[in-house]
C-alpha cells in the first residue's frame, strides 16, 4: 500500500500521513484547485487499505451526493448529505429525541425551537405522537416535525448529551469526511470535533474545503479554533494548485485571498486551464459607465469580446440577489408579491404586537380590520406608534389600497397564518438546463402547479410528445385524427397564451385536459386565498420568464448560487442592491465594517474564480479611488469606461 500512495498528489500523500498517525485533518484549498479529486482520491486509498471498513462523506449539496457516488461505487462507501447523515444516525431514538425537543423548546437561548401558546413544553407533551419525530421539507414543532435547521440544533444535543451515540457512530465508520467544510454548521462541526472526543472510540475525521468561500452566513466559515501541532488538533494541509483559473484570473484571486494560500497554475499539462503544456491567459476586465445600462455592457463584450448572452451554458451574468435580477429577467411583479408585500409585514407588526403585550382578546371570530381596529382604539402618541404602519408599511398600503381593503376584510385566525417567503417562488434554481431538480422543493403548491402547465407547454413546443401525453390527461383518449387535432388547437392556444392571466391559463388548461387542477391547488386557493388573488391576475407570460430563469435558461445567476460552477465568460456586477451585508465601494477601497468587508472579498472572490476563459466585472459610477484600485488589481489597459451616448 505504501508503493500505492507513491503515485497520489503529494497533499493526499500527507494527509494518509496524518491518518497514520492517528490525526483528523483538513484540506485546503482555493477555487479550481481540485479539492473533490482529492477527496475521490482519499476516499479511494482508504478503502484499498481498509478493505472492511466503513466509510462516510459528507457534503454540502445532493448535486455534489451524485457526484461522488459516480466517481466512487462501493459498498462499504455512504454519501450523503450532512442533514441526512446525522439523522439516519439519531432517528431511531425517538425517546431521547422528543426529550430534546422539549428541553431545547423550554430553553428561551434556543429561538428556533419553540411552541407557541405552550410555555413550558411539559414532559408528556409527545406522549401522543404515532410517527414519531420526523424529519421533513417544512416545520411543525408542535407536531414533532423538524426540517434542516432545526436538525442539526437536535442532532448536536444529542450528541453532546449521549457520548455512547458518538461511540456508536466511531464504531460504525473509521472515515468521516466532510466536503465543503466551510459551510458546514458550527453544530456540525462541535459534533465531530468536541463531542465525539467525549468517546474513547477511534477514528478520522476529514474535513476539505476553502474559508476564503465561506458565503453562507451559518456557516462555519473556519476551523482556526481545531487547527494545530498537537496530536489532538486538526491537522491543515494547504493545496496551492489551480486547474480551472487562466492565469489573469489567479492573479487577481491572490489579490484577493486573505489566508496565506497564494495559488500558482496546476502542474499537471492535462489540467482544463492548459494548453499545450502553458496555462492559458484569459481575461480581466473591470467596466464601469456613469449611467449604469447594462445592455450596454453586454453590447460591449459581444461587440469587442465575442461574449454570447444567449448561450446560458458559457455565458452567465451574477449578480448579488434574485430582486436585482427579477427586472431583467422579466419576472418583478411576481417577485414584488413574494417579497415585498407589506400589508404583510404591518399583519407581522400586529401579531408581534398582541404576543408581546400578552392582549387577552380572543380574536378568532374578527377580522384582521378589526382587530387593527380595536388594537388602536383609546391610544394615541407613542402609545399609538407601535399598532400603526411604519412609513414603508404606509407608502405600500396608500398604492394597494384594495388589496389592503381586502385584506382587512379576512378572518384574522386564517390571514395570521397566511406566510409567503421569496424561496416559495424560487426554490430548485438551476444553473443551466442540464442541471438535475434538488430532492424536495420550497416552492408552493401555486407556483409548483404553474410549473406543471409550463413544464407541459415545453414537452410539446420540444416535439417531446410521448412525454407530452403521459404528463396531460390524454395519453388514453387519443382514439381519432379528430382527438388530435383538438389536442392539438387545445396545446397550441396555451402555447400562444398572450395577454392572459395566470387564472385564465390555470382554468384553461384544466378544460382542455393538458393539466387539470389537483386537491393541492384547490386546498391552496382555501388556505391561501389572500396569496392566491395576488398572484391570479398577474399575466401568465410573467411566469414564463420567471420559469425560464429557473430552470436555467437564462445568463442570469445570484452570486451566491454559482458557488461550485464554472463558465467560460462571467459578468459579475458589483451592485449592493441595498443590501447593508455587503459594499463592493468599500471592499475596493478597504474601508468600513471588518465583518462587511470580509463578507464582500469572500462572494467577490467567489463570483471572480467561476471564469474558466474570460472575466469581466461592471461597477456603476464608481469614484476615483475606486478606478485607482480596479487599475492596480486589473491593469490600466484592462480599466475601461463604456461611454454612454450624449
Amino acid at each position: 500500500m505504501a508503493e500505492e500512495r507513491l503515485i497520489l498528489e503529494p497533499e493526499v500523500q500527507e494527509i494518509f500521513q496524518s491518518i497514520d498517525n492517528g490525526r483528523s485533518f483538513l484540506l485546503s484549498g482555493g477555487a479550481g484547485s481540485g479539492k473533490t479529486y482529492s477527496l475521490v482520491s482519499v476516499i479511494r486509498q482508504a478503502i484499498a487499505e481498509n478493505p472492511t471498513a466503513k466509510v462516510a462523506c459528507m457534503t454540502y449539496t445532493n448535486a455534489a451526493v451524485k457526484e461522488i457516488e459516480e466517481r466512487v461505487n462501493h459498498k462499504n462507501l455512504n454519501v450523503s448529505t450532512i442533514h441526512d447523515f446525522l439523522w439516519d444516525n439519531i432517528k431511531h431514538f425517538q425517546k431521547e429525541l422528543k426529550e430534546a425537543l422539549i428541553s431545547l423548546a423550554n430553553n428561551e437561548e434556543v429561538t428556533r425551537i419553540s411552541i407557541e401558546e405552550v410555555n413550558p413544553v411539559p414532559d408528556n407533551y409527545y406522549a401522543v405522537l404515532p410517527d414519531g419525530v420526523q424529519y421533513k421539507e417544512f416545520v411543525r414543532i408542535r407536531e414533532g416535525i423538524i426540517s434542516h435547521d432545526e436538525l442539526l440544533i437536535v442532532a448536536n444535543y444529542l450528541f453532546e448529551k449521549y457520548p455512547k451515540l458518538s461511540s456508536i457512530v466511531k464504531d460504525k465508520y473509521k472515515f468521516i469526511f466532510i466536503d465543503e467544510y466551510q459551510d458546514t454548521s458550527k453544530f456540525v462541526v462541535e459534533i465531530f470535533l468536541t463531542h465525539f472526543k467525549k468517546s474513547e472510540r477511534k477514528n478520522i475525521i476529514g474535513f476539505f474545503g476553502d474559508a476564503m468561500q465561506s458565503i453562507y452566513e451559518d456557516g462555519i466559515g473556519n476551523l482556526d479554533d481545531y487547527k494545530g501541532d498537537e496530536t489532538e488538533q486538526v491537522k491543515e494541509i494547504p493545496k496551492k494548485q489551480n486547474r480551472r483559473n487562466p492565469k489573469l484570473v489567479i492573479d487577481l484571486a491572490n489579490k484577493l485571498r486573505t489566508d496565506g494560500i497564494t495559488q500558482e497554475p496546476s502542474a499537471d499539462p492535462k489540467a482544463p486551464n492548459m494548453v499545450n503544456g502553458e496555462i492559458k491567459q484569459g481575461t480581466v476586465l473591470f467596466l464601469y459607465s456613469s449611467d449604469g445600462d447594462i445592455n450596454k455592457v453586454e453590447e460591449f463584450l459581444a461587440t469587442n469580446y465575442a461574449w454570447d448572452f444567449n448561450n446560458s451554458k458559457e455565458t452567465k451574468e451574477l449578480n448579488l440577489t434574485h430582486n436585482l435580477i427579477a427586472g431583467k429577467a422579466g419576472f418583478r411583479t411576481l417577485m414584488d408579491i413574494y417579497d415585498k408585500d407589506h400589508i404583510l409585514s404591518y399583519r407581522d407588526r400586529i401579531k408581534k404586537y398582541i404576543k408581546e403585550n400578552n392582549v387577552p382578546t380572543d380574536f378568532s371570530e374578527n377580522t384582521f380590520g378589526e382587530v387593527v381596529e380595536a388594537l388602536q382604539q383609546g391610544k394615541s402618541g407613542k402609545e399609538l406608534n407601535p399598532v400603526l404602519p411604519t412609513n414603508t408599511m404606509q407608502v405600500f398600503i396608500e398604492g394597494n389600497a384594495e388589496l389592503y381593503n381586502y385584506a382587512k376584510s379576512l378572518k384574522y385566525s386564517e390571514f395570521s397564518k397566511v406566510y409567503v417567503d421569496k424561496e416559495q417562488l424560487l426554490d430548485d434554481k438551476k444553473q443551466d438546463e442540464d442541471d438535475e431538480n434538488k430532492k424536495g422543493s420550497k416552492r408552493d403548491n401555486l407556483v409548483k402547479h404553474l410549473f406543471k402547465i409550463q413544464n407541459n407547454i415545453s414537452l410539446y413546443q420540444n416535439k417531446k410528445y410521448n412525454e407530452f401525453l403521459r404528463a396531460t390527461d390524454y395519453h388514453f383518449k387519443i382514439t381519432s385524427i379528430a382527438s388530435k387535432k383538438a389536442l392539438k388547437e387545445n396545446i397550441e392556444s396555451l402555447v400562444n397564451v398572450g395577454d392572459n392571466t395566470i387564472e385564465q391559463v390555470i382554468n384553461d388548461a384544466n378544460e382542455k385536459r393538458i393539466c387539470l387542477i389537483d386537491d393541492k391547488l384547490i386546498a391552496f386557493k382555501e388556505n391561501k386565498a389572500y396569496l392566491y388573488n395576488r398572484v391570479k391576475d398577474v399575466k401568465f407570460s410573467e411566469f414564463q420568464k420567471l420559469y425560464e430563469y429557473l430552470e436555467g435558461q437564462t445568463p442570469f445567476s445570484t452570486q451566491h448560487k454559482t458557488k461550485g460552477a464554472e463558465f467560460e465568460n462571467v459578468l459579475v456586477i458589483l451592485d449592493n442592491g441595498g443590501w447593508n451585508n455587503y459594499n463592493f465601494g468599500n471592499l475596493f477601497l478597504e474601508t468600513g465594517s471588518v465583518t462587511v468587508l470580509d463578507r464582500t472579498q469572500k462572494i467577490f472572490y467567489v463570483c471572480c474564480t467561476r471564469a474558466k476563459e474570460n472575466l469581466a466585472v461592471f461597477f456603476h459610477n464608481p469614484d476615483k479611488d475606486v478606478i485607482a484600485k480596479a487599475k492596480e488589481w486589473f491593469g490600466n489597459d484592462n480599466t475601461i469606461e463604456i461611454t454612454p451616448p450624449n
